[in-house]
């Protein structure tokens, strides 16, 4: 089984941290190949060569086994990934994605499975993104933790200006060095990073990042994220901080909470040093250090002042006041997200009101209600949560009463329809608060 020998190089990446990984390219099999294709999800798009996963999956068995020849002659060039931007806001600001072909989707997750197995070992506990058994919650809860339990006095919310776009292949491949010796899995890396993009009809070369949507790329981005943010931060910064210092990452988002405003400023300076080393560089926009003391336990000098906030992985964090009058961290969906979950579901409604039933509709509005609770809803955040579910059900009727020229769906019918066949509540799903 394959889950066997990448726990075995897991282990002996934890039992010698300086061992070299070579003949990794036996791992890359038709069994390694078939389970990666089982673990694809169905609906997955298809890439430059319009290739569906169902149609791949038809004649699975000759093509993992060509594929396998392939690899192992060297013979195999991944092809470009399919180039689509994704609005991120009203603002015309697009996320560049890059749609690898199912193929090559089975060999990035191959690749993917053994450099994880490798890396694991040496990622610092701070670094919480794309790692298995960790995400998005368990980072919150650790900021919770450092916030009420260290004397935090400064919180630098950094952002690293197109970090997928523009991370330098050259030293991606150094830092995988460090590790693998094994030159045609090597080699075989690169030609994905180097694979290049179609935008409609045209083609471009990839000289420096790596596309987001690609499997391979998360943990390629945090490798190198490694090397160049947390053994820094451990090593370099820390040893000469006047106060307490902490980071939390995930993947190319990260905070820096620290003690005293010189070391705040003196962190923010080598950091914008640090990233040039990598050819990469802070966003002057999105970049600031927060002064974010607990407030003392009698504040009334305070009233009246606009709290200090800042945003992490969605979330707008500030301190409030608990039922018991300590003074606990806040957090609620942060505006930008807000609108966006709720723009999505409005264009959602705005297509397919007449292209599905009313039931499909339901369905796929329940469960876009379900996905945001399940990210959303933590402790605090129960109050925006439930205006989101407000929202929905607002555009659910306006939309659906779109349906045709007559207004016939009128609010009695829509409310006799949720009674019938209720949409989902708003649910808390994750609970970590601090009680000091």
């Amino acid at each position: 089984m394959m889950a066997t020998k990448l726990s075995l190089i897991l282990r002996k990446a934890r039992e010698n941290r300086s061992m070299k990984f070579n003949n990794l390219m036996h791992l890359i099999n038709e069994q390694n190949l078939r389970e990666c294709f089982a673990r694809l999800k169905e609906n997955r798009a298809p890439g430059v060569d319009k290739v569906t996963l169902e149609e791949y999956g038809e004649n699975l068995s000759e093509n993992v086994k060509g594929l396998v020849a392939r690899l192992k002659q060297m013979s195999y060039r991944p092809q470009p990934v399919r180039g689509v931007k994704i609005p991120k806001d009203k603002k015309g600001d697009f996320r560049k994605l890059g749609i690898p072909t199912i193929e090559d989707k089975l060999v990035q997750m191959a690749f993917a499975r053994i450099l994880n197995a490798i890396w694991e070992a040496d990622f610092i506990a701070f670094s919480y993104g794309f790692r298995r058994g960790l995400g998005t919650q368990r980072a919150l809860v650790r900021l919770d933790k450092v916030l009420m339990e260290q004397p935090v006095g400064y919180v630098i919310d950094a952002d690293i200006e197109g970090y997928f776009d523009n991370v330098d292949h050259e030293k991606i491949m150094d830092c995988l060095k460090q590790r693998i010796s094994d030159k045609k899995f090597l080699r075989y890396i690169l030609r994905m990073l180097k694979s290049g993009i179609v935008e409609g009809r045209n083609y471009y070369a990839t000289e420096k990042g790596t596309p987001q949507g690609g499997i391979v790329s998360p943990i390629i981005a945090n490798v190198y994220l490694h090397f160049l943010l947390d053994r820094w931060f451990i090593f370099d910064i820390l040893p000469n901080c006047r106060g307490k210092a902490d980071m939390i990452r995930y993947c190319d988002d990260f905070l820096i909470c620290v003690e005293e405003e010189e070391d705040a400023e003196s962190i923010l300076l080598q950091l914008k040093q640090r990233l040039g080393k990598g050819k990469l560089k802070l966003s002057k926009e999105k970049t600031k250090t927060v002064e974010f003391r607990r407030p003392p336990a009698n504040d009334a000098g305070n009233k009246g002042r606009k709290p200090a906030t800042f945003e992490f992985l969605g979330f707008t964090h500030y301190w409030e006041k608990s039922r018991k009058g300590f003074y606990i961290i806040g957090r609620r969906t942060g505006n930008k997200r807000f609108r966006k979950a709720t723009g999505k579901v409005k264009d959602f409604l705005k297509i397919y009101r007449n292209r599905m039933s009313l039931k499909d509709i339901w369905q796929k509005v329940s469960q876009k209600l379900q996905g945001h609770y399940a990210y959303y809803g933590v402790s605090g955040n129960y109050r925006k949560i439930k205006l989101f579910h407000h929202q929905v059900e607002r555009l659910l009727f306006k939309w659906l009463n779109r349906r045709s020229q007559r207004k016939s769906f009128n609010w009695e019918k829509y409310s006799k329809y949720e009674q019938r066949f209720p949409l989902p509540k708003p649910k808390i799903h994750h609970r970590f608060y601090q009680t000091a």
